[in-house]
């Protein structure tokens, strides 16, 4: 049993007890006693959201004075109801000012009630604060008593801007209210739309308090456009009954894109569960809030508070954390300012002035807004950090419409763009991007899992007009006949190209051709006015054979081409008849003649040098020696030679000889074979260069951009158009000298059509001038453009366009290739550079051979001055020396008319000695005879 004690056992300490009771009272009474009460008033519409807001400004301050219950100062808050209306929040607010004195105004809640009341403040110098006024107009009002402790509409543009990069769109519709919140947005989002190339055709401007039906009437002229792509920025009320009227049209369907700001993502919470069950698909943008303790310990108070007791009530949304921010921000600075003067200074004011122009001024408002600017912390919302009175935009969150609420998809900050997930703790370098891949899976209108398109041709919408070019020559391209009942059939290549791409794209494109005539039917102006009749809207397209040119791509977008490119000529060809006297050295260059001749006379000196000692062919006086260098020499080039070469060095150089001989002599006859069958025509004319030369007349299609191009190299005057086929024919014909052309100049397209009637008169010569080819026209940054090209692609790569071009360009084959006629080209010394390089090493090594065989003989034989110039293995045996010199000494008794008694066989005659060689034994001959023996 515990023991029980009472003021008996111990009388001095319950004594001491008490005295300290009573010391703790009095001492708390003291610091009640010097607190500061701060006056600020609450400027709220007084509905379901004004109370939800209010209540989170009362739980902000009670639970900061809970936790700071030494601060000196404390706020005391006293609302007044703006009923929903801009005149009474000024009444509101200047109440306030007047009558209580307020230090600090936290509101309005809307954008329009705001102006007025910053006016206020700023002339009483008291700080304004409001959570949820978003619109960017109302910085510009430039009043430094002016906090926006909310974001900015214009806070999200770089995250709505990056979505619309992400999926490619080119094209997007704003629909937003007509107040001043729903246009603080538009110029900031315009702007930065068309930095990345996207446009804006339409602006939707809805007013607040339409009916039913005017926004049925503005929802189906947007059915009736081409855009699908929609950002809508509105308030909850507005944008619940569009949305519905939008799923009732079948609006919310496949190909149509959504995109929600976030001033209606971040009133989800209050908007009814049908009007969200009708978004499915919508893809919107919000401010990231961190999910900590604090938020959620905060969010079951407030629905212990509030929601028990009313279950209608609303529940927190960014905008309750934002207020209650701001309450905490206030407060921090009102004890962070020191007051103490909280007083009004009064104005001096005449006897007639207003409750206005008598409105005191602040005595303590620079302190407090100087602190106010300073304060930082982390808030239920994030960090709470001002920066020229606006609150700093944090990272904002991609979320998808699904099911009964939004889910999250992604994330958007200003260093790194589009992003799967945040990480605050990552030092790397930012790296900015928009790409989809970073986004998670994503479910779009009609609950379709691929992005749409973003643009189509509504089935409402009047046809695309499709302007065409009207032709006097060249019809094979565009054709335009006008029927009886002056209506027109259009025809030709590029019209056939143009229905094929067209209908290969995977949506259907309702068009007609109207030609670019003068009511008497000729072209009403150049292709330059042509295609600029795009850029005037006058047309949507043009189909027809329109160069892709820089100067026309500064106001229209081509597409890829389709036809050939670049710009060449065309000259008439001759029969190659004026060479043929000196046909025969044709198939090679001079270059090659010569080389060949050196290496004749160079192969027969060689020869001569390694057999004039050991060889009598090769001995004989000078003159005969050097008569048989070159016919030695020349003979080879035929195999006629008959002289018997003994030397093996000699014998080698003859074999690499023989061996490029061949090979010189089978090229030379495969050459001139080939000139002699193949029917040699040439060009007239092979450059311009010769042309401005000549100073001859070059001809031009007078619809062309190929006259500015000629305009740079020659003279206007010596220049003549033609507007047909027939007529360039014409002209070439008679040449320049009789009133004709020498050459003409036209784009590749036009030249093969040409070629393809004239193929056995003219041919194409010349380098080709850069050009892009044809292209279809469409309006700058038209979404067409990217599909219509694919689709070129596409067809190009087919069947159909080799039934297109022979069709209308005629059958390639039938013509035969004209480089096939041209004579074929001399043979260079380039082809046979190796084989003589083979030769002159052959002759260098036999050479060499020679040397070293001498230089051994002459240091080992005991004669050595008749070892000159001998090759290995140039010995004779004693058979071969009896068979020499058994036919020398049949040769001189024949040249001596002497019979003798010479034997008929060799092998009768008397050994030699070994020591003789072949080459001493003519020498011992002759010297014989000169002594008589």
């Amino acid at each position: 049993m515990e023991k029980k004690y009472t003021c008996n056992d111990n009388p001095i300490s319950c004594i001491f007890f008490y005295l300290l009771i009573t010391l703790n009272f009095f001492s708390a009474k003291t610091a009640t006693a010097q607190s500061i009460s701060v006056k600020v008033g609450v400027v709220l519409d007084m509905d379901a959201f004004g109370r939800m807001t209010f209540t989170c400004i009362s739980m902000a301050l009670s639970d900061f004075y809970a936790t700071n219950n030494k601060y000196r100062t404390k706020l005391i808050l006293t609302s007044r109801d703006s009923k929903n209306d801009a005149v009474g929040a000024a009444a509101a607010g200047l109440d306030l000012l007047k009558n209580l004195e307020v230090q600090a105004i936290i509101g309005p809640v809307y954008s329009s009630q705001a102006n007025f009341l910053i006016s206020l403040g700023h002339k009483a110098k008291v700080p304004i604060i409001t959570f949820s006024a978003t619109s960017p107009s109302l910085s510009s009002l430039r009043s430094p008593y002016f906090i926006q402790a909310t974001l900015k509409d214009s806070s999200q543009v770089g995250a709505i801007v990056a979505i619309i990069q992400a999926f490619g769109w080119r094209e997007v519709v704003t629909i937003y209210e007509n107040t001043e919140f729903g246009e603080g947005i538009i110029p900031f989002l315009t702007d930065a739309l068309e930095k990345v190339n996207v446009r804006v055709p339409y602006r939707s401007v809805i007013q607040p308090s339409a009916t039913d039906d005017q926004i049925l009437a503005e929802l189906y002229k947007l059915m009736a456009m081409q855009t699908r792509v929609f950002i809508v920025h509105m308030l909850n009320p507005l944008a619940s009954r569009l949305f519905t009227k939008v799923e009732q049209l079948g609006m919310m369907s496949k190909d149509y894109a959504w995109i929600i700001t976030d001033g209606i993502t971040n009133d989800l919470n209050s908007m009814d569960p049908s009007v969200i069950a009708s978004m499915l698909g919508v893809i919107g943008v919000k401010p990231y809030v961190p999910n900590t303790k604090e938020l959620d310990d905060f969010i079951t108070r407030y629905k212990k508070r509030v929601l028990q007791s009313n279950p209608k009530a609303l529940g927190v949304d960014i905008y309750g954390l934002w207020a209650y921010d701001s309450a905490i921000a206030l407060a921090m600075a009102a004890e962070t300012a020191g007051l103490k003067n909280l007083t009004y200074q009064e104005t001096n004011i005449s006897t007639n002035s207003t409750d206005l122009e008598s409105l005191g001024v602040s005595l303590s408002g620079p302190e407090l807004i100087q602190a106010l600017s300073n304060i930082t912390f982390r808030g239920l919302a994030g960090d709470f950090r001002l920066v020229d009175g606006q609150l700093q935009a944090p990272p904002y969150e991609i979320v998808n419409m699904v099911g009964p609420g939004a889910r999250g998809i992604g994330y958007w900050t200003k260093e790194n763009g589009i992003i799967n997930k945040l990480d605050f703790t990552s030092s790397s370098t930012n790296v900015y991007t928009t790409s989809k891949s970073n986004l998670g899976p994503t479910i779009w209108p009609g609950d379709e899992s691929f992005p749409p398109k973003g643009w189509v041709v509504p089935t409402r919408g009047k046809k695309l007009k499709v302007g065409v070019p009207v032709k006097v020559g060249f019809t094979e391209f565009v054709r335009v006949t006008w029927n009886s009942d002056n209506t027109t059939k259009v025809e030709g290549y590029c019209i056939d190209v143009f229905n094929a791409v067209m209908a290969a794209l995977p949506y259907g494109v309702p068009y007609e051709y109207i030609p670019f005539a003068t009511p008497d039917h000729k072209m009403a102006g150049d292709y330059n006015a042509l295609a600029q009749q795009v850029y005037l809207g006058n047309y949507d397209a043009v189909a027809g054979d329109v160069t892709i040119l820089a100067n026309r791509s500064q106001y229209v977008d081509f597409t890829l081409p389709y036809t050939e490119s670049g710009v060449s000529m065309v000259v008439p060809i001759q029969d190659d008849k004026s060479k043929n006297t000196w046909l025969v050295f044709k198939p090679l260059t001079w270059e090659l003649w010569f080389t060949t001749f050196i290496f004749c006379v160079v192969v027969g000196y060689f020869v001569w040098i390694l057999e004039s000692d050991i060889n009598a062919e090769f001995g004989g006086s000078p003159l005969h020696q050097l008569g048989m260098i070159f016919w030695f020499a020349f003979s080879t080039m035929v195999f006629a030679h008959r002289e018997r070469v003994v030397s093996n060095c000699a014998r080698f150089l003859l074999i690499i000889w023989l061996l490029a001989v061949f090979v010189l002599t089978q090229s030379y006859s495969a050459s001139l074979t080939s000139i002699l069958t193949i029917q040699k025509v040439e060009p007239t004319v092979t450059d311009i260069n010769a042309l401005i030369r000549n100073k001859d007349y070059v001809g031009y299609s007078n619809t062309s951009f190929v006259f500015g191009f000629l305009k740079q190299h020659f003279d206007a005057s010596r220049l003549r158009s033609f507007k047909s086929a027939e007529e360039m024919d014409e002209l070439l014909s008679k040449g320049s000298a009789n009133g004709g052309i020498a050459a003409a100049f036209h784009e590749i397209p036009y030249i093969n059509l040409f070629l393809g009637k004239y193929c056995s008169k003219y041919m194409m010569v010349g380098p080709t001038y850069k050009a892009e080819g044809f292209g279809f026209v469409f309006p700058k940054d038209s979404p067409l453009v990217p599909d219509v090209s694919r689709e070129i692609l596409n067809v190009a790569e087919g069947q159909k366009m080799v039934e297109i071009e022979t069709t209308w360009l005629g059958d390639k084959t039938k013509c035969p290739d004209l480089n096939s006629l041209l004579p074929p080209k001399s043979l260079g010394l380039s082809s046979f550079k190796g084989l003589f390089i083979m030769v002159g090493i052959a002759g260098a090594l036999a050479l060499i051979f020679r040397l070293c065989h001498i230089y051994r003989l002459r240091a080992h034989s005991a004669e050595p001055e008749s070892k000159n110039w001998i090759c290995p293995g140039d010995e004779l045996t004693a058979q071969s020396q009896r068979d020499e010199l058994h036919r020398l000494l049949k040769e001189r008794y024949e040249l001596g008319g002497q019979q003798g008694n010479l034997p008929e066989n060799p092998n009768e005659l008397p050994a030699i000695p070994a020591h003789l060689h072949e080459h001493e034994l003519p020498m011992r001959f002759n010297n014989r005879d000169e002594q008589g023996n």
